[in-house]
C-alpha cells in the first residue's frame, strides 16, 4: 500500500520535511500502526510521535482516530493541535 504523508508546523520542522510518499508494509493497516511505524524510525520521528505528545491525524482531509483503516493511496495529514484567540 501506498500513501501520502502530509506533516505541518513544528512536526514539518522536526522531520526535515513537509511530504512523502510512503510505500508501508504489509502489516500496517491503521493509522495507530502508521505512527507506531514512524516512530520505529527513531530521532525526532521517536520524539514527536512518542504516546503523550499532542498531535492530530487526518484521513483525506478528515479528522481520524488510531484505530482509522488505510487504504492505498490515502492522504494521512499529522499536524499539532491548532488553537485560535
Amino acid at each position: 500500500m501506498q500513501i501520502t504523508l502530509l506533516y505541518f508546523a513544528r512536526l514539518r520542522e522536526q522531520f526535515g520535511t513537509g511530504s512523502e510518499t510512503a510505500a508501508l508494509p504489509a502489516e500496517v493497516k491503521t493509522l495507530g500502526e502508521l505512527v507506531a511505524w514512524l516512530r520505529a524510525r527513531g530521532g525526532a520521528w521517536a520524539s514527536e510521535l512518542a504516546e503523550g505528545r499532542a498531535y492530530r491525524l487526518a484521513v483525506n482531509q478528515d479528522m481520524a482516530d488510531p484505530t482509522t483503516a488505510l487504504k492505498d493511496g490515502d492522504e494521512v495529514a499529522i499536524f499539532p493541535p491548532v488553537t485560535g484567540g
